[in-house]
């Protein structure tokens, strides 16, 4: 290893590190406005609990037949991920609903 290598690794880590926080702050705005979107329709429906249930149970659904073809070795943490955040959107979505 040269005296240039560590440097290097330096530098590709933080460029990682910047890449990481761009993606946290796309996924959180999208998560964000997912979640205000979601909380519109529901209130405009005569049963806002029941449609926000039917979304749930519809997006559980969709994560557990995900398998694409070449699935990768993350694909059992990505869906286990995936749930916990719908269950998230749930609770988002349920706590400004009407009594």
């Amino acid at each position: 290893m040269t005296d240039a290598q560590p440097q290097t690794d330096a530098a590709r880590i933080e460029a990682l590190v910047r890449e990481n926080a761009k993606l946290q702050g796309e996924s959180l705005a999208t998560a964000i406005l997912l979640t205000q979107l979601l909380q519109a329709i529901c209130k405009t429906q005569m049963n806002p609990y029941a449609y926000a249930t039917r979304i749930m149970n519809d997006a559980r659904s969709a994560v557990d037949a995900f398998n694409p073809p070449d699935s990768p070795a993350q694909l059992p943490a990505m869906k286990s991920r995936a749930l916990e955040m719908i269950k998230h959107y749930d609770e988002q979505i349920r706590s400004v609903l009407p009594v």
